[in-house]
């Protein structure tokens, strides 16, 4: 942030990819490796839990497909891969809500490849 900026509406905001490409296309989607489920999953946490000040958006195309499922939590800007429940369970509880990373899931810039879970 700069000086003079505002302050930020929320203290975490976690887009999470739900794109759809068309059937076989190379590159995949997160909406077909249940981007989706995902996304819902952790709003519904984020509403069960009552955590103010965190918001659950879908987004469309992040651009790292391959790496997918992807989510971004902002202010940080983190980048993670998640599979499972358990997983976005995981950056739940870590990130989200102990401001922790789960550095088995973080992407990184240069990622070419998923990180192994």
């Amino acid at each position: 942030m700069s000086a003079g900026d505002p302050p930020s509406y929320y203290a975490r905001h976690v887009f999470c990819c739900e794109n759809k490409r068309p059937e076989g296309h190379p590159r995949g989607c997160c909406k077909d490796k249940d981007g989706t489920k995902l996304r819902n999953y952790l709003k519904a946490r984020v509403k069960e839990l009552g955590l103010e000040g965190v918001r659950v958006n879908s987004a469309g195309c992040l651009d790292r497909c391959e790496l997918g499922p992807t989510m971004v939590i902002y202010p940080e800007g983190i980048w993670y891969h998640y599979r499972t429940l358990e997983d976005a369970e995981e950056i739940l509880q870590s990130h989200i809500v102990g401001g922790e990373r789960v550095d088995r899931l973080v992407l990184r810039p240069d990622d070419e490849t998923p990180p192994e879970a």
